[in-house]
């Protein structure tokens, strides 16, 4: 069974995206927060293990409390559920430590399966900003900050796929190696990059130069 919590400042929406949630026999909606501020308290003391967390809230935006909970626990996966698809609320978001953002418009099947995915530990943007964010990332052209022999060839390889949005079956296939040894290599990339998932991999990627414009 997997516990979520929904926070958002609008009771209907909280309770309509709570019902959708509820109805499904694999989810178990533990909690509801008005704001930031009861969202952060509710997670330490239930530790639901998938928040969907509005972004403009009172007393503490979602924002803040997300990062906030990413930085007190590792158990509590969130992702943010807004209506406003504006680029620095997805990197607000993702830099807070949001494993997933969702605009609102999304069909509620598409929040019922960002639940399912991100409660596994996997990452998801919504397809309709998923490109401009990467774009942006790739067009900012840092300067690359990879340590030297921080990564081995093959994990650099894989770190490469994995930011172009390749799953592990499609990275096995581009590198001749099975999917479980992909997926070996992938846990080790996360441990060194000490990052959650594979979409904050990929934002280091393309921050650190490893992905260069044209080249994704």
């Amino acid at each position: 069974m997997i516990r979520v919590m929904v926070a958002d400042d609008q009771a209907v929406v909280r309770a309509g995206i709570s019902a959708v949630l509820a109805a499904e026999p694999d989810l178990d909606v533990v909690a509801q927060a008005a704001d930031g501020h009861s969202a952060v308290a509710m997670v330490a003391s239930l530790r639901p293990d998938v928040v969907l967390m509005d972004v403009r809230m009172p007393v503490l935006d979602g924002l803040a409390a997300t990062a906030s909970i990413t930085a007190s626990t590792s158990d509590t996966r969130i992702i943010v559920l807004t209506a406003f698809g504006l680029d620095e609320y997805v990197f607000g978001a993702l830099r807070a430590g949001a494993s997933g953002f969702l605009l609102k418009d999304a069909e509620p099947t598409r929040v019922i399966d960002a639940v399912r995915v991100i409660a596994r530990g996997d990452a998801l943007v919504d397809p309709a900003i998923t490109r401009r964010l990467l774009d942006r990332l790739a067009a900012s052209s840092p300067a690359p900050v990879i340590a030297p022999g921080r990564f081995t060839p093959r994990e650099s390889q894989v770190l490469e796929h994995v930011a172009r949005g390749l799953s592990n079956a499609e990275i096995g296939h581009a590198l001749r190696i099975s999917p479980a040894t992909v997926k070996d290599h992938v846990s080790v990339i996360l441990a060194k990059l000490g990052v959650r998932d594979r979409l904050h991999a990929t934002i280091y990627a393309y921050e650190s130069g490893l992905i260069r414009p044209g080249n994704h």
